[in-house]
């Protein structure tokens, strides 16, 4: 079982930035390709970007490239995402999750979830 705690959501202006972390509480962290998902209200929760077990390869979603970043550090057990240049359309509540894939990017990938932590975005 693994845990997942997400932190640093907020609520910020347009073109601001934000950095969120996910703490995992295993000591087999690098074992899981991470995630961070979104959803807004009213919307599906969607796939935001990957990062893989150890080379750290990224993968992002075309609506965030340029401005979200990926990064993960094994020895903290932590998964970040940093967030520049946000936009309100960024508004959501912010998941990370761990999966056994290589690089998923489909919600079904992921075996673990955080609670989610709260990001708006105000024009």
């Amino acid at each position: 079982q693994v845990q997942l705690v997400e932190s640093g959501g907020g609520l910020v202006q347009a073109g601001g930035s934000l950095r969120l972390s996910c703490t995992a509480s295993t000591y087999t962290f690098n074992n899981y390709a991470m995630g961070w998902f979104r959803q807004a209200p009213g919307k599906e929760r969607e796939f935001v970007a990957a990062i893989s077990r150890i080379n750290g390869r990224a993968y992002n979603v075309d609506s965030v490239k340029g401005r979200f970043t990926i990064s993960r550090d094994n020895a903290k057990n932590t998964l970040l995402l940093q967030m520049i240049s946000l936009k309100p359309e960024d508004t959501a509540v912010y998941y990370c999750a761990a999966s056994s894939a290589l690089l998923p990017t489909r919600e079904n990938d992921y075996t673990y979830w955080g609670q989610g932590t709260q990001v708006t975005v105000s024009s």
